[in-house]
């Protein structure tokens, strides 16, 4: 179908009021949401973060994207929720306690969301209780650390220690990143990947989801 065509345009050209557009016409004329994410959103984002690898694109071209794909998700996500339909995953993201910085961790939000998880974003400053909290109430089965400053990576650590703590630990994923954030470090720590880009960190995602 052409017109479902031009919302994978949209969203690979970051044009928002189109994507909206196309998503409130084809939901009117009864194409299925869950078509639309999977034949259209997904690919786009998956095109998006090929480009990105390839310095075709760069963080501003993904922001944008990304903005456009949030655009058509605002009308699709109710409707997947009502049928029950279930997420690719769902992941709790946030900057860990004591860093304040939120660039990094929003491109990797909504890259994830464009891959189809459920997100559910923290923010910043976020303590391990509330990690856990957060894992339990939403029965999440990823979640992904963020930080810039080397100061404030060690919360990475404790939080791995208060999930263990609380018992939760062997039933989610731990995945993180950030400027200063290695995969020697994640080794470190016990988390169980590390990504440096929003890109990789889909891939990531889904790696850790599947096993």
């Amino acid at each position: 179908m052409e017109d479902l065509k031009k919302m994978y345009d949209a969203i690979l050209n970051g044009n928002f009021k189109a994507a909206r557009e196309i998503t409130q016409q084809a939901l009117a004329a009864g194409v299925d949401p869950q078509v639309l994410v999977q034949e259209q959103m997904i690919p786009a984002m998956d095109e998006v973060g090929r480009r990105y690898e390839a310095n075709e694109y760069f963080v501003p071209e993904l922001l944008i994207s990304a903005r456009a794909m949030k655009a058509s998700l605002e009308f699709i996500r109710p409707l997947l929720t009502a049928r029950g339909a279930e997420p690719a995953g769902r992941v709790v993201i946030g900057t860990v306690k004591g860093d304040l910085h939120d660039i990094g961790k929003n491109l990797v939000a909504a890259m994830l969301e464009g891959a189809g998880f459920e997100v559910i974003d923290l923010g910043v400053d976020v303590s391990p209780e509330k990690f856990i909290t957060a894992l339990n109430e939403r029965h999440a089965g990823l979640i992904a650390m963020s930080a810039l400053l080397t100061t404030t990576m060690n919360s990475m650590k404790t939080t791995v220690e208060a999930l263990k703590a609380a018992g939760v630990r062997n039933k989610v994923k731990i995945m993180i990143g950030g400027a200063p954030v290695t995969q020697k470090y994640a080794d470190e720590i016990g988390a169980d990947g590390y990504s440096n880009n929003a890109n990789a960190a889909v891939a990531l995602a889904r790696k850790l989801v599947a096993a």
